[in-house]
């Protein structure tokens, strides 16, 4: 970090225990880190906002002998062939299956996608983990 600045902050003695409380609990070195990944966070955040070329990976846990939805799955992804970067298939046990799909683009249309395999019958959790292509992250 070549260009890195200083700057100083004024915080509430009690808000300022409680921050640090919280990053020793996350097992942060110092202030510094945890407040870049806050910031870097937020700016995330407005990645996704403002409509911005995100990625993102949707967790689908299912039964894989509810009736026809590995079908449905795998076409409602077909039909999002241009945001699906890839889809990784894991067996939890006799019945129940994870996949993870990796995708990519605009933050409304991969938030559209997501919710669509999110809600189709038979899945019992689904969760987008959204973040940044990194193009605007330092």
């Amino acid at each position: 970090m070549a260009n890195t600045k200083r700057f100083g902050v004024s915080i509430d003695e009690e808000l300022l225990e409680r921050f640090d409380k919280m990053i020793e609990d996350k097992s942060y070195d110092n202030r510094s880190e945890a407040i870049r990944d806050m910031i870097r966070d937020r700016l995330v955040e407005r990645e996704w906002e403002e409509g911005e070329e995100v990625m993102g990976v949707v967790s689908l846990l299912y039964d894989h002998h509810e009736r026809n939805l590995s079908n449905k799955l795998t076409h409602c992804q077909h039909n999002y062939h241009d945001l699906i970067v890839s889809t990784t298939h894991l067996h939890v046990d006799e019945d129940n299956c994870l996949e993870l799909v990796a995708v990519q683009g605009k933050g409304q249309e991969v938030n559209e996608v997501a919710d669509k395999l999110i809600s189709m019958k038979g899945v019992i959790h689904g969760k987008l983990l959204a973040t940044s292509t990194g193009a605007e992250l330092i």
